[in-house]
């Protein structure tokens, strides 16, 4: 996976561009030496999108069908949201 300077991506951001979506190959941009973006193709952004509502979808079912006490709504969704950052 490339890693470039946000320097370095503005004088080529079309190569960029161009390889995420030809080859799903993300670029990781820095800023002074700390990974801080990525570019990656719509296609990869999408899938990510549709995996995270799935496993939101699949911790939620879970609770739901766990026999143990209640679990509020709340906790779940504050787990969910934890688990992103």
């Amino acid at each position: 996976m490339p890693i470039e300077s946000i320097r370095d991506v503005r004088a080529h951001l079309a190569e960029v561009v161009e390889r995420a979506d030809r080859d799903d190959t993300p670029t990781v941009i820095t800023r002074r030496g700390r990974e801080v973006a990525a570019v990656v193709s719509i296609e990869v952004l999408r899938r990510y999108q549709e995996w995270e509502e799935r496993e939101i979808n699949r911790i939620i079912d879970e609770r739901m069908a766990s026999t143990a006490d209640g679990v509020p709504i709340e906790d779940v969704m504050r787990e969910t949201l934890a688990r992103g950052e």
